[in-house]
């Protein structure tokens, strides 16, 4: 049985606790920490006999505790995992590991001088979906990737509060398009070039920040690829994306609550998309602790690994780069 530390009892680190304590049977929810715990999340640990702490320290000091899961704002991300490696434990660290690209190095560096794992949350390569998506390139059905486009639109934008420490749309919610633009090519990308607008809400242009944006990245292997963002789209969550290739094409649409269509006089309609992300990507996120833990097990690497959440974040800062000095910037130019 695999003992787990959560840190960060927010929305996110709720949806962990939840997959692992119903889901995951090989794992153990030992301990959770926030120093701005909610009550009802105190009460559901309570119910369930977790212990609940107000810091971090408290889960990597225990020695009953394997692995912990970061799940606390970016900003304190490097400094629980550094102390969560030195401490022997395995790590699942939410995306982005940091917006600092030294910081990210700092833990990859900590992580040559153990054997410890670590996993990035980047949950969307665990979704049906885009894991079909994956398969069919890598098996060689559209043949060699040429394009890919990507559709990654919320349906409504987030708090002004969270905007300003957020990091921005490129680090914050175009990052999970950027990994999966690897994922989906399994090419690395070389050079990226961004717009953005404010669109959607004043008030995010006045934080410093855009609402909407569309990315081009040229990868290694020669393919494109296109990205769109928009903080709000009126219908709901829309996640879409295809990968056309020298031999064919392989395409997703969105999920939905089914796949009814009604055919009338005044028209054809069909449901809605599935309207927030948690309806959206629950699974995928059950799937990815499950995969930590079955790592652990085996001793095998996670799929996930910091490389893939430094290259996110280094095409993230590449995109507002861009978009601030309007040109190509090549992903040699971060970070160095």
């Amino acid at each position: 049985m695999i003992k787990v530390g959560i840190i960060g009892a927010g929305r996110i680190g709720r949806v962990h606790a939840e997959s692992l304590y119903y889901h995951v049977k090989t794992a153990q929810i030992t301990a959770v920490s926030d120093p701005a715990m909610a009550p009802d999340m105190k009460e559901w640990l309570a119910e369930r006999n977790i212990e609940a702490f107000a810091g971090y320290n408290e889960i990597i000091n225990d020695p009953r505790i394997d692995a912990v899961m970061v799940c606390s704002p970016t900003k304190t991300h490097t400094e629980i995992a550094i102390a969560a490696i030195k401490a022997g434990k395995h790590v699942f660290c939410e995306k982005p590991i940091s917006a600092d690209i030294s910081e990210i190095k700092a833990v990859m560096s900590e992580l040559e001088k153990t054997p410890v794992l670590f996993q990035v949350g980047f949950n969307r390569r665990y979704d049906h979906n885009f894991k079909a998506v994956r398969e069919a390139v890598a098996a060689g059905r559209i043949g060699e990737p040429h394009i890919v486009k990507i559709t990654s639109r919320d349906p409504n934008p987030p708090s002004l509060d969270y905007v300003k420490v957020s990091g921005g749309l490129f680090l914050d919610m175009a990052i999970h398009d950027f990994d999966m633009a690897r994922f989906l090519t399994g090419s690395e990308v070389e050079e990226v070039f961004a717009c953005g607008a404010v669109l959607v809400d004043p008030e995010i242009g006045k934080a410093g920040d855009i609402d909407t944006a569309v990315t081009t990245l040229k990868f290694a292997s020669g393919a494109l690829a296109v990205i769109d963002n928009s903080r709000r789209a009126e219908y709901g969550y829309d996640q879409r994306a295809e990968v056309f290739g020298s031999k064919g094409l392989v395409s997703i649409s969105n999920d939905t609550p089914s796949s009814a269509v009604i055919s009338g006089k005044d028209g054809v309609t069909g449901e809605k998309p599935l309207y927030f992300f948690l309806e959206r990507y629950m699974n995928s996120f059950t799937d990815e602790v499950t995969d930590f833990i079955n790592a652990i097990e085996k001793g095998t690497p996670p799929a996930v690994l910091a490389y893939d959440g430094l290259q996110a974040v280094l095409i993230a800062k590449a995109a507002g780069k861009s978009l601030n000095e309007n040109r190509p910037v090549k992903l040699s130019e971060i970070g160095v």
